[in-house]
């Protein structure tokens, strides 16, 4: 019996990696790209981003709509977002469970241009609901909310993380974005600031607790371990704790198209599409013992 292909790992492609994209002869599952970055309806950047569009499906991942604001969603930037959709036709819209606009005094609002954690309040769910709700009626499509690296945590927490955004993909309809690295990162930095016990047993149990269905998307990328602190950079080769994390996320979530995130730092091409198949390695490793479907063959 043939079965479906597994998805396959994708590539973050940043503008180093504009031409090689079209000349290797190996190929990614999908491209990611910055929405933000391709706002300008003109251009090269636009424009590029529609050519590779024509050979390789392409998800938008955006840091800037703040969806956790309590002053709501920029209606300009939601414009924009609206716009480069309907010209890109993405598989996967994306965007950060954060905050970062603010208005104090009745001023305008501004933006932190920053990834600020919520929170974990109900008060801050209905903000947060309601602003990703008014994103999925504009695009008129489900987006994916990623969870942050977080260097903080609120006093006032009234659940945990995995509760917060569960609950906010069954009001919504929405999806995660899994972010395994940040899961390690925020493991670590837990345990070295005396909050948190053995960092891979609190990963796997954060996984844990997410229903199947609820992941469209995982992210793969390396950190800095700075000594006191764990450094959320994407500017080295995905490290072994977050490969191990990443078995077990595919063996307890199934098939999810993940990516390989490298912002700092770029290594060749090459390298790149190394690591996203090494990805595509391990998730055949892992699912084609569980009868799962096959992996998409991979180009020579």
């Amino acid at each position: 019996m043939n079965r479906p292909a597994l998805p396959r790992c994708g590539i973050g492609w940043r503008h180093p990696h504009r031409q090689a994209l079209f000349d290797s002869a190996v190929e990614p599952g999908f491209i990611e790209v910055h929405s933000e970055n391709h706002f300008a309806p003109g251009g090269a950047a636009r424009a590029t981003l529609l050519a590779a569009r024509e050979h390789h499906e392409v998800s938008l991942h955006g840091v800037g709509l703040a969806l956790g604001s309590a002053t709501g969603i920029d209606p300009t930037h939601l414009r924009q977002l609206g716009d480069l959709v309907r010209a890109v036709q993405p598989v996967r819209v994306s965007d950060h469970a954060s905050f970062a606009r603010a208005a104090w005094s009745g001023a305008a609002p501004v933006h932190a241009a920053d990834l600020l954690p919520t929170p974990f309040t109900r008060e801050a769910l209905d903000v947060f609901c309601a602003n990703v709700q008014r994103v999925q009626d504009h695009l008129r499509r489900e987006i994916a909310v990623e969870n942050l690296s977080s260097y903080l945590r609120w006093r006032c927490d009234e659940m945990d993380e995995p509760a917060f955004l569960c609950e906010l993909v069954r009001r919504t309809g929405c999806n995660l974005l899994l972010d395994i690295n940040n899961l390690v990162v925020n493991a670590l930095n837990d345990q070295r600031w005396g909050m948190g016990g053995d960092p891979a047993a609190a990963a796997r149990a954060w996984i844990d607790r997410l229903p199947a269905g609820i992941v469209a998307e995982f992210h793969l990328a390396g950190h800095t371990d700075a000594g006191d602190i764990v450094i959320d950079d994407h500017g080295s080769p995905v490290p072994p704790a977050v490969w191990s994390l990443y078995r077990h996320a595919v063996q307890r979530l199934g098939p999810v198209p993940a990516l390989i995130e490298w912002d700092t730092d770029l290594p060749p091409f090459e390298v790149l599409m190394a690591q996203a198949l090494e990805a595509d390695r391990i998730q055949q490793a892992v699912l084609a013992p569980l009868g799962q479907p096959q992996p998409a063959e991979v180009p020579a």
